[in-house]
């Protein structure tokens, strides 16, 4: 568990990040691209991603340096995902480039310690040697062959969960934002306490508390490794498959009705929905709506949550697969 202490002036500086922090992403989906982890969100993204890598040289070998320095479990060097927010990639990557000699021997030795390492590895943190602009050049293209294709379902995924943790901000103050966070996360004052792989304490002492919310991290949150640096935890969002298949239209309509298949299409698009934004899309009534979400309820195919003085709906995997072919 992760245990993150609170002073009073933390409580004042906890701020979300409003769009996805490219590298975060990236590292995190090199981390689901070398496991079989979260089989229905990610199984079509990692077989389109395999499938591109077979085709593209360049790309497969911009990846492999990555792979070496992101593995599926344990220490990830904290440079590799610098907090940087509003500034985008080409910010966050030259953030990268230009990391100290200092702290790039001090978190290669540490990665060292955990996995044995090439011999290439140890020319990043060397003076006059490019290694360090050749490693950017493969984050930049392996951010265009694993993320950029999917970037725009991404950034709604983000974009769902800032609305909910403003609502939740605005329902409950910054207690009722940190409490929002379960159940990844405990809010118990004034200690966050973060479902986590290993026992850790971090004491903000003041400098704040910024969440990411990502859609490649799985399961529970991750942080910065390093207590020193601006205070991080990354946690994963609501999701669905980047790609959906849809089912034949007319079959899944005689199976449904018109109505529940619309319904149920628009939480897979979209994301939780309350059941006014569900009425609206469909262009129904609001007690129509929440029948129709009743019966999609009780047939497994969505889920309901309240969330303050709202209840929330999503396509559950079930239904998700069900609108596959």
């Amino acid at each position: 568990m992760l245990r993150i202490h609170f002073t009073s002036q933390d409580l004042q500086s906890v701020r979300v990040a409003r769009q996805p922090h490219a590298l975060w992403e990236l590292v995190c989906g090199v981390c689901r691209l070398d496991t079989r982890q979260g089989a229905l969100e990610f199984g079509h993204w990692r077989r389109s991603v395999r499938e591109g890598l077979a085709k593209d040289p360049r790309a497969r070998r911009a990846l492999l340096p990555l792979q070496t320095l992101i593995p599926p479990v344990g220490y990830i060097p904290d440079f590799l995902t610098p907090s940087v927010t509003g500034g985008g990639l080409a910010v966050g990557l030259e953030e990268v480039r230009s990391t100290s000699r200092t702290r790039l021997t001090r978190e290669l030795t540490r990665l060292a310690e955990s996995r044995p390492l090439p011999s290439w590895v140890s020319s990043l943190n060397r003076p006059g040697v490019k290694a360090l602009g050749t490693l950017t050049r493969a984050l930049e293209l392996s951010c265009k062959t694993l993320l950029e294709p999917y970037w725009p379902r991404i950034q709604t995924a983000i974009g769902n969960d800032v609305e909910l943790r403003s609502r939740a901000l605005l329902d409950g103050g910054t207690s009722g934002l940190l409490d929002a966070l379960r159940p990844h996360a405990r809010w118990n004052a004034p200690v966050l306490e973060v479902n986590y792989p290993v026992d850790r304490e971090l004491y903000l002492e003041g400098r704040g508390l910024l969440l990411v919310p990502s859609y490649f991290c799985w399961r529970r949150p991750t942080a910065l490794a390093d207590p020193t640096l601006g205070p991080v935890l990354v946690y994963p969002v609501a999701k669905q498959p980047l790609e959906v298949a849809r089912a034949s239209k007319d079959g899944l309509e005689r199976l449904l009705g018109r109505t529940r298949t619309v319904v149920l299409a628009h939480l897979a698009n979209h994301g939780a929905r309350t059941t006014s934004e569900v009425a609206s899309a469909a262009n129904i009534a609001l007690p129509s709506a929440s029948y129709q979400l009743g019966v999609l309820r009780d047939g497994g195919l969505i889920a309901s949550h309240r969330e303050g003085q709202f209840v929330r709906h999503s396509a559950t995997p079930l239904g998700l697969r069900l609108l596959d072919r």
